[in-house]
Order: C-alpha cells, then sequence, then structure tokens
C-alpha cells in the first residue's frame, strides 16, 4: 500500500473555491486516491488556467507552459517555479501560484505520474497557444481534446492501477476525459468565440455534428466506468459522467444547463446505485 505524509486541509479548501463540480466525487475517493486526485487536480488546473488565461497574450503563455513542460522532467524547487511565471505572477489565481504547494502534497509514490503528466499537459496547451486554439479538422478536435481532458483520463486510470491493481483500456480512458471536455465545449461555444474569439469546432461541422462527437466519447465513458472494480473510484467517475449526460440532453433540448435540482438529484441517485453494487 502507498503511505502517505499528513495531508494538508488547505487542498481540499482550494479545490472546493476552485471547482465545485469536481469538489463533491474527489471528496467521496477512499484516502489514499482522494490525496493523489485533488492534488493532481490543482496542478492541472494551475496549468489550465495560465492557458485559460483572457489578458494574458498567446506569446506569453506559449514559452511559459513550454518551460513548465520540461520543468516537470524532473524534480524542481518552488524558486525555480517562480522564476517561471514571474512575468505573469501578479495576474494569476491562487492555484496557480501555488503550483508547487499542491506538488508537495502529492502522496511521494504516486507524484512521478502526475509530474509526467503535468509535462505532457502543458506541452499539449502551449503547443494549442501557440495555434490560437486554431482547430480545423476532426484529427485537431481529438489532439486537443486529448492534452486538456483526455490525458486525465490516462492519469486516472494509472492512479486506480497505483492504489488498487486496475489494468485500463486506455482508449475508453481516453473517451472519458474526451467526452467531459466536449460537453464542456458544447457548453461554453458561444462565450468562447464572442469573449476570445476561438471555436473548437471543426470546418463544416454544425452543432449537431458536436453532439454526435460528445455522444460518442460519452458512450467510451460509460464503458470505461463498467471495467471499474473499486466502489469509490465508481462513483467519482459516475458523478461527472452523468452530469455530462444530463447538460448534454438539456442543450439538445434548448437549456442552457441542468437546474440545482437536477445536480442534487444526480448526486443521490448515483450514491445509491454505486451502495447497491
Amino acid at each position: 500500500m502507498p503511505t502517505h505524509k499528513k495531508f494538508p486541509k488547505d487542498v481540499m479548501r482550494v479545490l472546493k473555491d476552485t471547482s465545485r463540480t469536481f469538489y463533491i466525487p474527489i471528496n467521496l475517493l477512499k484516502e489514499d486516491l482522494k490525496q493523489a486526485v485533488s492534488t493532481a487536480y490543482l496542478v492541472y488546473r494551475a496549468i489550465d488556467e495560465i492557458e485559460d488565461h483572457e489578458t494574458i497574450p498567446n506569446e506569453t503563455k506559449t514559452p511559459i507552459l513550454m518551460t513548465l513542460s520540461e520543468l516537470f522532467k524532473r524534480p524542481f524547487t518552488e524558486e525555480e517555479y517562480l522564476a517561471v511565471i514571474a512575468p505573469i505572477q501578479e495576474e494569476l489565481p491562487e492555484v496557480s501560484v501555488r503550483l508547487y504547494d499542491w506538488i508537495e502534497a502529492c502522496p511521494e509514490t504516486a507524484r512521478p505520474l502526475i509530474m509526467e503528466t503535468g509535462s505532457e499537459m502543458a506541452y499539449g496547451m502551449g503547443k494549442w497557444a501557440e495555434r490560437n486554439w486554431d482547430v480545423q479538422t476532426k484529427e485537431d478536435l481529438d489532439e486537443y481534446t486529448y492534452y486538456v481532458a483526455g490525458i486525465v483520463g490516462v492519469l486516472l486510470s494509472k492512479l486506480w492501477d497505483w492504489s488498487y491493481d486496475y489494468d485500463a483500456d486506455m482508449d475508453l480512458a481516453i473517451g472519458f476525459g474526451r467526452g467531459l471536455q466536449a460537453v464542456n465545449i458544447l457548453r461554453n461555444q458561444d462565450e468562447d468565440m464572442n469573449e476570445r474569439g476561438v471555436s473548437f469546432v471543426p470546418n463544416g461541422w454544425t452543432r449537431d455534428d458536436l453532439f454526435a462527437y460528445a455522444d460518442e466519447n460519452l458512450a467510451k465513458a460509460d464503458a470505461y466506468i463498467e471495467t471499474l472494480t473499486e466502489k469509490s473510484t465508481i462513483l467519482f467517475c459516475k458523478l461527472p459522467l452523468e452530469f455530462a449526460h444530463k447538460s448534454l440532453d438539456a442543450m439538445k433540448e434548448g437549456r442552457e444547463k441542468m437546474s440545482r435540482r437536477e445536480v442534487l438529484n444526480t448526486v443521490a441517485q448515483v450514491k445509491k446505485e454505486v451502495d447497491r453494487m
């Protein structure tokens, strides 16, 4: 079994402040995975906040993200990290400025997995920032959604194996992350275009094509969950997946998002289903 040092409560506080969606399922994981997944989430959210920042120009983002990609390939100090983000530190949120704290809070035996994924993610985000997220083909969309979400499905599968021996189908794992991201793209389609001048929709695609892309990957996500054997892991994956399915249904019906009541009912329903397993 992996061994862990005392887990700082501050991690869960920042996690709750940063993501209401993932705070609930992460908090339901068994203890070793709760520590690993929560810190991994904050590390990747720290990188994502750089990529998504509205006022930092792409010509500044890309070299910083590429440098972070190289930094993640080895142990590094807080001073080294802060030196990399120094030109933009004042513009970044707490989760990004404190990336080193989240790495330090990772269970030591899981840290190499989280660092390796962080390196690949930072590289991919830097590459797409340089391209100004110019998605022209399905292959472009697949690559972008892999770097920002599919790769997280791979990392989660590696963490399940780290915790309790799990042999994943990585194509399904990528589909899990990619499906959730496709729903986010649909939800934010107008906002991305109007506020950032960015479209993640391939040339010639309609919104229906994007719905079909989300459905295809969410089907892989459903199949991925069927391969899981540990209850808290199943619950962790089923909650955001059910949110994604219901959000997609709401958008197909012309509604912007799920209601608060739908969210609470979904949490109760999924918990009941997993408890019966």
